[in-house]
């Protein structure tokens, strides 16, 4: 049975069993890029003592699963895995994961960016971060609209605002 190429889950994720994952089998893997986005303790200058992460389930698999599919026609790989965590997370955890396995290096990197600048902008994910001044969800930043733009895609936002309520 071929493994997900999402994984939506409230359980933390092990980086080098993904990467052994995403290259087992496949001779022609000749570079493996990947990105870790953690929680920190800063956001827009506020500290930030934990985060919660909701999503839809069924429709933000769909949606990250449309765009690997994208990123599998626009470079040239040979395997993705995208796992992000959803629920509550203290400082100092794993967020989300992307890994890409190309021939090619230039792809992987370029791969692997451009899904996370997809991530980042498209796909239906709410962040709330507590703070000193109490809960807030996260709005979506210009800089990562505009960074998904470099790639030629037109950034409607899916992620703005929370989830209703």
């Amino acid at each position: 049975m071929a493994r997900p190429r999402v994984s939506i889950q409230t359980e933390d994720f092990d980086l080098s069993a993904e990467v052994a994952a995403l290259r087992a089998g496949d001779a022609g893997v000749g570079a493996v890029a990947s990105f870790i986005g953690t929680v920190r303790d800063r956001s827009d200058g506020s500290a930030v003592s934990a985060m919660e992460l909701e999503h839809y389930p069924g429709m933000t698999e769909r949606a990250i699963e449309a765009m690997i599919d994208t990123a599998m026609q626009r470079f040239a790989l040979r395997a993705v895995r995208v796992v992000h965590r959803v629920g509550p997370l203290a400082l100092g955890d794993q967020i989300v994961l992307v890994a890409v396995a190309s021939a090619h290096r230039g792809q992987a990197f370029q791969a692997c960016e451009y899904l996370m600048d997809y991530l980042k902008t498209q796909a239906p994910f709410w962040k709330k971060e507590s703070t000193p001044e109490g809960s807030r969800w996260v709005d979506a930043r210009e800089a990562d609209d505009a960074a998904l733009r470099r790639w030629g895609v037109d950034a409607t936002n899916a992620a703005r605002t929370g989830p209703a309520r």
